[in-house]
């Protein structure tokens, strides 16, 4: 059986989201394309022979996009079974539904997208944790029933999976995906990969919470490696570990890029890691620094407590100072990213907002589209726990995937 896997947007990133499940796939008999419409045109050809297509969702934008996709691809194929896969599709699971997409797989999804081809195609399999359609019928055993705003059943998997090595056969070569500028340095090639999945925390505010509900899963070490030592073979100078908070399992982090280190000491990495983590283990940055870590995102939100409160980030302004002065002594750039406009922004907010950037000294270090994000409230998201959010939230968008909150006359949100 032929299957097709579609990423739609990755932040520029060769998609660990279709290399991964084509090795599943591949390793129980079918074939399988990749198609990363970042980088390349849709070939009508490949969507005509495609018997199963599955699209990936890792974030609001990938989503949005792949659902303009869906559209032209039911022209050219009507025939074809369709999937959606990843964070935002059980979230979004009553809309897919409606546009005739029949399994919808959330959290660990390789091994349920290899269950549902084998159901398409008639081979046998254990049904045990099942797929949507499965779930019609009963809750598998390794599903959690999201508590979504709307009711509906939505099932994700999050099983311990023993992960195969991401085949990245058919995707464009890595030099096409962003690359990394560095201040006195040639632009480097960049890979990507991933040695978790899920969050411990529950920052109401993350798309992560409501699929993982405080949980996360790794990716064994001996697979990471091998994916990066396949991506150097390939031109990688530079790996992004895209993990949502990398210090989530701090053993297994440090083993990786340790390892990473005695094997590849030229290479570099980046990686993401929560304020309350980097306090936490301060006394690891060093390691960090000396393994070949160039710079560390954080998701820093905001500099007003009473918003990084309501939003229960795990820190306060005076932590994120304390975290950038550890930096500044280390050596490793820090990114901080944020959400600029909530419910609870103010003009005078805003204004000091961008005050702060420059007296920290942060312009160089912040990206400019961060000035402008706006909070985000995807279904099932815990900002739907504030009473002052769910009042002004209106109702659920469901071809925007997301709920079109309006400020009041104090805020400049809107």
């Amino acid at each position: 059986m032929n299957v097709l896997l579609i990423s739609t947007y990755e932040l520029g990133r060769q998609p660990f989201g279709l290399s991964s499940p084509a090795a599943w796939l591949r390793h129980a008999g079918f074939q399988v394309e990749c198609v990363d419409l970042s980088r390349t045109a849709l070939d009508e050809a490949v969507v005509r022979r495609a018997e199963f297509i599955g699209f990936y969702v890792p974030m609001h934008m990938a989503t949005r996009l792949a659902v303009q996709v869906l559209r032209k691809i039911r022209k050219i194929n009507r025939h074809a079974h369709l999937c959606f896969y990843g964070l935002y599709a059980p979230m979004n699971e009553p809309y897919l539904r409606q546009l005739g997409v029949e399994f919808v797989l959330g959290g660990e999804f390789e091994e349920e997208l290899v269950r549902a081809a084998k159901r398409i195609a008639g081979m046998p399999g254990d049904h045990k944790a099942g797929n949507l359609l499965a779930a019609l019928s009963g809750p598998p055993a390794t599903a959690v029933h999201l508590p979504m705003q709307n009711p509906f059943r939505a099932t994700v998997s999050l099983a311990r999976l023993k992960f195969l090595v991401p085949d990245r056969r058919g995707l464009p070569e890595l030099s096409r995906y962003a690359r990394l500028e560095f201040p006195g340095d040639k632009p480097r090639v960049t890979g990507y990969t991933e040695a978790s999945r899920g969050c411990k925390h529950l920052c109401r505010h993350c798309p992560v919470a409501p699929v993982y509900q405080g949980r996360f899963r790794i990716v064994q070490p001996e697979v990471v490696l091998e994916d990066i030592h396949r991506q150097i073979a390939a031109g990688a100078q530079h790996i992004t570990f895209g993990d949502p908070d990398f210090f989530n399992g701090i053993r297994h982090a440090i083993s990786i890029i340790t390892a990473l280190h005695r094997q590849h000491p030229g290479l570099t990495y980046d990686v993401t890691i929560k304020v309350e983590h980097l306090l936490k283990y301060a006394h690891l940055l060093q390691t960090l620094r000396d393994t070949g870590c160039l710079f560390v995102t954080t998701a820093v939100e905001s500099f007003e407590d009473h918003i990084l409160g309501r939003l229960d980030k795990g820190h306060n302004y005076a932590d994120f100072i304390r975290v950038l002065e550890m930096f500044r002594e280390v050596g490793v750039a820090l990114a901080p990213t944020f959400v600029a406009f909530t419910p609870w922004t103010t003009l005078q907010g805003y204004c000091d907002f961008l005050d702060a950037i420059a007296r920290l000294d942060l312009i160089e270090n912040v990206a400019p589209v961060q000035l402008g994000i706006r909070l985000l409230v995807p279904a099932g998201s815990r900002l739907m726990e504030l009473e002052e959010i769910a009042e002004i939230a209106g109702s659920f968008d469901e071809a925007a995937s997301r709920n079109c909150w309006r400020v009041t006359r104090n805020c400049i949100a809107d």
